[in-house]
């Protein structure tokens, strides 16, 4: 089964080839719950999200990656940041790319459905903020939803 392996600032790391726009999203219910998923590639939770296809905006990217990965419509609300640190590589083995970090995070409310695991994602979860840090995670997404939670009036710029 193809994998993602994720590096920070490791000499073994391979050398990326390859830069990719993405999207990340912080879908926040009324109960203060963040929608998480299991990704099915690592095993890691992370934030739903993906990349930008050509022909697609930055939140209509944000839109149908939430879609397909959780089953839950939502709505964009704000932006929480950028992030795009060459120290993190991202490592597809299925085709050897490398891809070096380049992730716009959303913010977004739910609009419908219900949580529903699928290829990407072997579970769906509403999470209590609270809970975040009991869940296994790449260390750039737990800085993520970290910046997001401490209530920056400006998003991350980084």
């Amino acid at each position: 089964m193809p994998k993602r392996i994720d590096y920070y600032d490791d000499p073994q790391a391979p050398p990326a080839n390859s830069l990719v726009p993405s999207v990340n999203v912080i879908v926040a219910n009324e109960r203060d719950e963040v929608l998480m998923i299991c990704r099915t590639d690592n095993g890691n939770w992370a934030l739903p999200g993906g990349a930008i296809d050509l022909g697609e905006s930055l939140p209509e990217a944000a839109v149908r990656e939430t879609r397909e990965e959780t089953g839950i419509t939502c709505e964009i609300t704000g932006i929480s940041g950028t992030y795009t640190d060459p120290k993190h590589v991202i490592h597809y083995t299925s085709d050897d790319e490398v891809r070096q970090e380049f992730s716009i995070v959303l913010t977004a409310r739910p609009v419908s459905g219900e949580p529903t695991p699928s290829s990407e994602s072997r579970e769906v979860h509403w999470v209590p903020r609270a809970e975040l840090d009991g869940y296994q995670m790449d260390r750039s997404m737990k800085l993520r939803i970290k910046h997001h939670a401490e209530g920056r009036t400006a998003p991350h710029i980084g």
